[in-house]
Order: C-alpha cells, then structure tokens, then sequence
C-alpha cells in the first residue's frame, strides 16, 4: 500500500494501523495543519512559544547536520525521521533519502513539509519489521538509539540496533549518532534529564522501566566500537543537539570560546546549581570538556 504527497513516496507496507506514540492528538493535528496550509514557518511562527512546535518545525534543527560528510551520490537512511525535522536537509545533499518513522501522522508532517523534493521515500512502520534490500552511504539516528527498546524487540536492544545498522551500511558507510550525555554539564547542574522529567535522573542510572537511556561518552564509544564499527569521531553541539547553535569538533572543543544560551529544558522549570558556561570556560585546555559536553554527535564508520 503506498500514497503520494506532492513528488514524496510513502510506504504504508509495514505500518501496524495505529500509531503508538504521539505529544497530543490536539497538538500534532496543530502541527499537520500548519505544515499543509502555511508558508515560512521554519524560521518563525507563532505558535513557536509552544516546544513542540519549535521543536518539530524550526530549521535550527537542521543545524546538527552540517558536519556530516554526506555526498550528492550517497544514499542516506534517516531512522526515526519524525516530522522530518531534519529530512530536507539530508535530502538537499544526498542522492537519496529513505526515511522510517513509526507514526503515520507524523510521517504525513515530514511528507507534506517536504512535497516539493523528488528524493525522499518515506516508510512507515518499526525499523526491526521494514525489509529493506540496498544498502546505504549513510544511516542517521537523530534523538532516536535512546529509545531503542521501542524499535528492538531483544534483551540486549541497544547492541542489537547498533548491529543492524552495520549490516545496513555499505564498506566506508558512516552511522551519525545525536544523542544527549548523560554526564552532560547541564545535567549536572540540575537540569531535568530529557526524557524522564526528572534532575539526575540519568547521571543517577537507568532502571530496565525507564522509556529511554543515553550515555556517557566512554560508554558511547564501547557500544559502537563493540558492535561493528571501526573508527569514531565526535562533534559537541551546543546547547545541545535538538537546536544547536554552534557544533565543536574532537580537534576544536578544548581550546574553543564557548558561549551559547544555557537554557534547554524547554518545557520545563529549571534548577540551576551553577552557571554551565562558566563551568566550560573554566576547562578551557582540558579533554574533560569532551567528557560533560552536553550532547554528542558521533560519526561512526563501518571499515
């Protein structure tokens, strides 16, 4: 079963019939609609003093792909698209673009923002059901491997989904990886870990019951290196990766000015035992910078 939306294809092959997860049927209509009736809504709008909707449809969000080496002849695999936040992007460079998300609705909001490009399939459905025969150039998880109990039905989810990602990826094929730390500096001072609502959730440990589970930045490392990949390296966008305004690299983050907004629980009160870029600038010189960055961008790439 398949649709067209202006020049995008949309695979409803493996999609369940319902979707399993959503912010508000009353918010993503919102969303939907805008993205079918208005114009110029990536750069303003005025429902953007709402964080869902800055969130899934400012075009800062595009910023996290800028360092990725993506070439006109790649074919890119972007799991987890969303409201394609970051789709457009990926397809202004690549050759092609196959996107999984697993709510229909959301995958609509991708499909209507994007009608115009004619290099984006998107399939609707879990990741561990979409067969998929080629392999690709590139595979992105953009705020996704952090939920990969909802895509990985295994005991070991978060090995298993780096695993499949390799045996997707062509020789040289290169996984990038957005993920907050775990350790992050912001969290540190009191911020509510992002996807529990909770201050020092994350830096405390995970339970199995949580909904989600990031890492730090050694603990990143062994499950990519573990798992299939050969070489990393890492970028550190900041504030962090959902709405970064400047990105550091392995070779630039030690010795960097850093100086960018600290607020980034959006929706959410904040506690702040300290001021975090003071605390950066204090480590100036130092590889701890590395280390309580508060997310990553990882290229991990597949020999």
């Amino acid at each position: 079963m398949s649709e067209k939306i202006g020049n995008i294809s949309m695979n409803y092959d493996y999609y369940s019939g319902e979707d399993l997860y959503n912010e508000g049927d009353e918010t993503e209509n919102m969303i939907l609609e805008i993205v079918k009736n208005e114009e110029d809504y990536g750069y303003s709008h005025e429902k953007y003093n709402e964080w869902p909707v800055l969130y899934h449809l400012s075009r800062q969000r595009e910023n996290i792909v800028e360092p990725m080496d993506i070439r006109e002849t790649d074919d890119v695999l972007e799991i987890g698209a969303g409201m394609g936040a970051v789709t457009g992007a990926l397809a202004e460079r690549a050759k092609h673009v196959d996107c999984i998300e697993l709510s229909k609705r959301r995958s609509l909001v991708n499909a209507y923002r994007h009608r115009e490009m004619d290099n984006i399939e998107i399939f609707v459905g879990n990741f561990q059901d979409i067969v998929l025969e080629k392999q690709y150039d590139v595979i992105t998880l953009i705020g996704v491997l952090e939920y990969a109990y909802h895509y990985i039905d295994s005991k070991t989810p978060y090995e298993d989904f780096i695993r499949k990602t390799v045996s997707m990826l062509k020789p040289g094929g290169r996984l990038y990886v957005a993920i907050e730390n775990k350790l992050g500096m912001k969290y540190l001072a009191g911020y509510n870990e992002d996807h529990l609502f909770e201050p020092f959730h994350g830096v405390q440990g995970y339970t199995r019951h949580d909904k989600a589970k990031t890492f730090s930045k050694e603990q990143l490392e062994k499950l990519l290196l573990e798992n299939g990949y050969q070489s990393l390296y890492f970028y550190y966008p900041f504030p962090d990766y959902k709405l970064p305004i400047v990105i550091h690299s392995d070779d630039t983050i030690e010795n960097a000015g850093l100086d960018f907004p600290e607020q980034s629980n959006y929706d959410a009160p904040v506690i702040e035992t300290f001021r975090i870029v003071k605390a950066f600038e204090s480590l100036r010189g130092s590889s701890e910078r590395k280390t309580l960055a508060n997310s990553f961008l990882v290229e991990a790439v597949k020999e």
